[in-house]
């Protein structure tokens, strides 16, 4: 499978956003996006990856005091075919660019399959937390 990872310069909320996170069952991301529009410009940092020119995940940073929370999205047509692995491992190299010392990401306390993400974070390094956060060393940042 051959996957393409382009950064959105500005990024905007449009159609596939919509399908793809938007579409994503209530708990899942908080309500912000529920209430975006076409065109909006979006906060953070946003990197749209595409299957055979289709859009299929996307992935999110937003820098916070040296540390990037993330989020990872894919389209369900996908699921378990590496995307969201793939989505992570270019996040971590745009955040050890940008010189970020932790990744975090939040699973809610809403979200269906909470447990099943947290082990799937839990497997790729992240430690999590009572509060729901996962926290992961950007690889290279420390010692």
């Amino acid at each position: 499978m051959s996957l393409e990872w382009t950064r959105e310069r500005p990024a905007q909320w449009d159609a596939d956003k919509a399908r793809i996170v938007g579409a994503m069952t209530q708990g899942v991301f908080d309500r912000r996006f529920a209430s975006c529009r076409d065109g909006e410009m979006m906060e953070g940092d946003w990197w749209r990856v595409e299957k055979d020119g289709t859009t299929v995940g996307y992935g999110w940073l937003d820098l916070v005091w040296g540390d990037a929370e993330i989020l990872l999205a894919t389209s369900p047509e996908v699921e378990r075919q590496g995307v969201g692995s793939f989505i992570l491992e270019k996040l971590e190299l745009e955040a050890k660019q940008m010189g970020v010392n932790y990744l975090y990401n939040i699973v809610r306390s809403t979200h269906p399959s909470r447990d099943k993400v947290t082990a799937w974070f839990e497997k790729r390094g992240f430690v999590p937390s009572e509060d729901g956060s996962l926290l992961r060393v950007v690889a290279g940042t420390k010692d």
